[in-house]
């Protein structure tokens, strides 16, 4: 019987362990999207204990502790950090085979070296000697960085940023290249027109150009753009549940937009059409610059109205979606393509039946420019496990090539989510090794290990430029 998360975790053959311990374990992380705060980088912040930096913001986390019948007041509510440490470490027994049951283990051997399993038992030992770990400079948020071999990140950041902490950031000499990600969606969420206008006001204040028509308003976001570039931004990211890609005319947008401005609610129509115009700007602005556009779609957010009111958004009532992609999203593609606009582009599924989809929309806009200039993204939130990152990577080999693939990211808000890139390249290893040893694949080793280097960091170090 194999030891739980020793050395050779994932990797089920000879071949596996050599292309991971020899090849893939000491690649440098590029983590080109997540949500980590720059302020928590800027002051370079210890977290007061473990319940600080594991579980405030972690929706993954919560999600399982009130399926395993936790009161709200130990996830999101006022009960103590230790008391809310308790509940989560009760929980993790129950996670078996839930991707939380690795990470959580993962992440307390990587950072901690605690080796111990985690439940209600170990929980006042573990907490403290990782609490005490954290009051020490080597467990700032910097050196945990640092510690995972973290080489380059990219925030996620709304349009009207001052992005006050990355300029801090950049000139500490911190040993982590942290760039901004511009993050339009607000920008172009007409669905309320109180909050769209008053999310106006403030691109107006950030921009300081008075926006009195649809033209004043992408000069004023244009002129975030440009900004967020002179700020070391090389990246744009979108989250929709689709993409929009309705016919429109100018004189149409500019209807749209004067009715907004009025207060007025618009038709699912005018909705669509003044979306698919935001869209297409942004894009020719991204392309404009070379930056690289990312596509997260197919979530279903804010599905419990409840709990919504009383937490807010982005506290884990977000699901699957079922939304129609392809049509649109050829459409979009084809129309950016036609003008020679079309930036490099990640595209990300969160339905798992849109994979091939997915996999053969990206070979469409190939065009021989750049190495894998459209990318099926990694496998992201509910997918981000072992099903589902294999299925992803199993799509792309059979429609594309893994082989120019830009490899894992986060997509966290906790400092302690690195190991996923571990996990990911662990199952990227194990994936190579059995078809190696199966015969499916040549025994070169020196070559399967090049590819395997290039998908953990070669592929998108080149493809983003850092």
């Amino acid at each position: 019987m194999k030891r739980f998360l020793d050395e050779n975790f994932l990797l089920q053959s000879k071949t596996a362990q050599t292309l991971y311990h020899e090849f893939a374990k000491s690649m440098p992380i590029i983590d080109y999207h997540n949500h980590l705060p720059p302020e928590q980088i800027a002051n370079d912040v210890n977290f007061a204990n473990l319940t600080q930096v594991w579980l405030y913001g972690d929706h993954y986390k919560w999600r399982a502790m009130r399926t395993n019948g936790i009161n709200e007041k130990y996830c999101t509510g006022a009960a103590g950090d230790f008391e809310k440490f308790q509940q989560w470490a009760a929980t993790v027994p129950y996670t078996l085979r839930n991707p939380l049951y690795h990470w959580t283990h993962l992440e307390l051997q990587r950072y901690f070296n605690i080796d111990k399993i985690l439940n209600a038992d170990s929980a006042k030992e573990i907490y403290e000697e990782a609490t005490a770990l954290l009051q020490t400079k080597a467990y700032s948020v910097r050196g945990l960085l640092t510690k995972m071999n973290v080489k380059t990140l990219c925030t996620t950041d709304d349009p009207t940023d001052t992005l006050e902490f990355h300029k801090k950031i950049a000139a500490d000499n911190c040993p982590v290249e942290v760039r901004p990600a511009f993050r339009p969606d607000k920008a172009m969420n007409v669905d309320d027109a109180a909050i769209f206008n008053d999310y106006v006001n403030k691109v107006e204040a950030a921009s300081n150009i008075s926006v009195s028509s649809y033209g004043d308003y992408l000069k004023a976001l244009k002129n975030r753009h440009d900004f967020f570039a002179a700020m070391g931004a090389s990246v744009s990211d979108h989250g929709l549940e689709q993409i929009y890609a309705e016919d429109y005319t100018d004189a149409e947008i500019n209807t749209i937009f004067d009715k907004i401005r009025k207060g007025s609610t618009l038709s699912l129509e005018e909705n669509h059409k003044i979306k698919s115009a935001m869209l297409i700007e942004f894009a020719k602005w991204d392309c404009e610059k070379g930056w690289v556009q990312q596509y997260h779609l197919g979530a279903l957010r804010n599905n419990n109205a409840r709990m919504l009111s009383q937490l807010g958004p982005d506290t884990g009532w977000d699901s699957i979606g079922d939304f129609s992609q392809a049509r649109a999203l050829a459409k979009f593609l084809n129309k950016l393509d036609t003008t020679d606009q079309l930036a490099k582009t990640i595209l990300y599924n969160l339905n798992p039946a849109d994979n091939e989809l997915m996999a053969t929309m990206i070979g469409n806009y190939n065009d021989g420019s750049s190495a894998g200039k459209v990318q099926y993204g990694s496998s992201w939130w509910f997918l981000d496990q072992k099903d589902g990152m294999t299925k992803q990577m199993n799509a792309l080999s059979n429609m594309g090539l893994l082989s120019k693939f830009v490899g894992m990211l986060t997509d966290s808000r906790s400092f302690l989510s690195f190991p996923r890139h571990e996990y990911f390249r662990r199952l990227l290893c194990n994936m190579f090794g059995e078809e190696i040893e199966n015969g499916e694949l040549p025994d070169d080793i020196a070559w399967t290990g090049k590819v395997i280097e290039d998908i953990c960091y070669n592929n998108a170090k080149q493809y983003f430029g850092f």
